[in-house]
């Protein structure tokens, strides 16, 4: 099922929506967090046509998010330059996702120091060996193609590194794209729990470092790493780069690390 066709029920307009093609991007009892967070997205340019390009976004998940929801979006302000946007999912009459959207114009260059690449560079995504879905979440497995982004028995820590791409055709611009992906990874904690146990995100902000990326044949190299893990939580960052080694997504994100 394309994810054009989750997105349909989004038309801008605020009120009930019923996202019937939910059942292949559901991570347990809730939409998966970057489909969520696209839904909300759509929500705002749908509402609010011809905003300047997404720079920055942050979102809290705040309960789970299923086939009936409504939907609602608001202009916070509007400078000359940058439109801030609020959008909402709102499931069983509460508040299920909350976004803030920075969208800005581009201007002249004042300051300009690209994003260093990254360490331990795995190769381009068509050298690596693909993953099998064994483990991996139902919609992980019917949405997305990985390959592996970490040299197999080395030390890997706590970040969990893999290169992915949609599995389907689809005619998503950049930035959606980028908003689907960035939080396919499971956090970095999972590789350093003494026990296996439920995880669940509780945020996600990010900035968007190239809003036109296009990237070979779709691949995106994906990051999750934990900064600090303790007392049930993790503060993770999440990182895209593309298939040549451009950094085009830079968040960080609060986990919740249960069992």
């Amino acid at each position: 099922m394309t994810i054009a066709s989750l997105l349909e029920p989004v038309t801008g307009q605020p009120g009930p929506a019923s996202l019937v093609h939910a059942a292949d991007w559901m991570q347990g009892r809730t939409l998966y967090g970057g489909a969520s967070a696209l839904v909300a997205y759509t929500m705002a340019v749908r509402a609010f046509p011809g905003l300047p390009p997404l720079r920055a976004g942050q979102v809290a998940f705040v309960a789970p998010v299923g086939e009936e929801i409504e939907l609602a979006a608001e202009i916070v302000r509007q400078g000359r330059n940058v439109t801030q946007v609020r959008s909402q999912i709102i499931a069983d009459g509460r508040v299920a996702l909350s976004a803030f959207w920075l969208f800005g114009e581009g201007r002249e260059a004042n300051a300009v120091h690209p994003s260093a690449p990254p360490e331990d560079w795995p190769g381009a995504p068509e050298d690596c060996a693909e993953v099998t879905h064994a483990f991996a979440p139902a919609f992980v497995a019917k949405n997305f193609e990985l390959r592996h982004g970490q040299t197999k028995d080395t030390e890997r820590g706590a970040t969990v590194r893999r290169w992915a791409r949609l599995a389907e055709d689809h005619t998503l611009d950049p930035v959606s794209k980028l908003v689907l992906m960035g939080d396919v990874m499971p956090p970095g904690a999972m590789r350093a729990m003494q026990r296996q146990g439920p995880i669940s995100s509780i945020n996600w902000s990010f900035n968007v470092l190239d809003p036109e990326s296009r990237s070979r044949d779709g691949w995106y190299l994906a990051e999750n790493a934990s900064q600090h893990a303790e007392a049930g939580y993790s503060s993770e960052r999440l990182r895209l780069w593309d298939a040549d080694g451009r950094q085009v997504l830079d968040g960080m994100q609060c986990v919740a690390v249960f069992g």
